[in-house]
């Protein structure tokens, strides 16, 4: 390089140079020099039991050594935290539309404890399917409390109008319902558990993901459809009378 006078200097003359080995790039994370590890799950383990088994191996570090989770890992940490609120957050929504609708504080139960009959089914997809409580299930979870609670309206809505414009009671209106809605609700089921089918049967990547939410919604669509023609009903007479009893009760006059 030039000096004052413009002539060249020597770099020996300010600077030494040595051969020394070192890494060919340095890794940081939040400005802190860090080092990335990918990896999966072993076969018969799911993510989170990965997950769970690397924050307990980084716990036994030495001090100044610390674990963050980035990219999906960091997602499915995030997504899991927040699923029961999401959960009793649609739950919430589902109870206060129905109540909205039938403007009432009790029929919507009947819908509500109806659910858990698709959730089953779900549950029993993702084991045959050797398939691990993920993202991608909790979303195919949610579509089938969707569903089976769309099964549950169409058979209450039906039997609340028998009721109020027939004068039936409870189990005929109910179990009228449950005949005449028959079709409508198999037709509906069918074409959304036909739909997903491909799902199921995926290969290639990104099956994993595609199979995760296809065995959950496939199997909570079948026993959501076949149980719920039996549970609502039964779960909408007991609630009628149950409440029913109690406001005869209270409308009594005292002796």
């Amino acid at each position: 390089m030039p000096n004052a006078q413009g002539q060249f200097v020597d770099f020996s003359t300010f600077a030494t140079q040595a051969r020394v080995f070192g890494a060919k790039q340095v890794n940081r994370y939040n400005a802190l020099p860090a080092m990335s590890i990918e990896g999966s799950p072993a076969p018969g383990l799911s993510s989170g039991d990965a997950l769970a088994e690397m924050e307990a191996l980084a716990g036994q570090l030495p001090p100044g050594f610390n674990l963050q989770w980035t990219g999906m890992s960091l997602e499915e940490k995030e997504a899991g935290a927040g699923a029961i609120a999401l959960y009793a957050l649609a739950l919430a929504t589902v109870f206060l539309c129905l109540a909205a609708l039938y403007e009432s504080w009790t029929i919507p139960v009947a819908v509500l404890l109806a659910m858990p009959v698709g959730v089953l089914g779900a549950l029993l997809g993702a084991w045959i399917g050797g398939q691990s409580n993920g993202v991608y299930f909790q979303v195919g979870l949610l579509t089938v409390v969707g569903l089976t609670g769309k099964n549950g309206i169409m058979i209450v809505e039906f039997a609340r109008e028998r009721m109020t414009t027939l004068g039936e009671t409870a189990t005929q209106a109910v179990s009228e319902a449950a005949r005449m809605r028959f079709r409508p609700i198999l037709m509906t089921s069918l074409a959304f558990g036909l739909g997903v089918l491909p799902l199921v049967i995926s290969s290639g990547a990104g099956a994993g993901a595609r199979q995760a939410i296809g065995f959950a919604t496939f199997f909570g669509t079948f026993t959501g459809t076949a149980l719920a023609l039996i549970f609502v009903p039964v779960f909408f007479v007991l609630i009628w009378r149950l409440f029913s009893s109690r406001r005869k009760r209270e409308e009594m006059p005292a002796t």
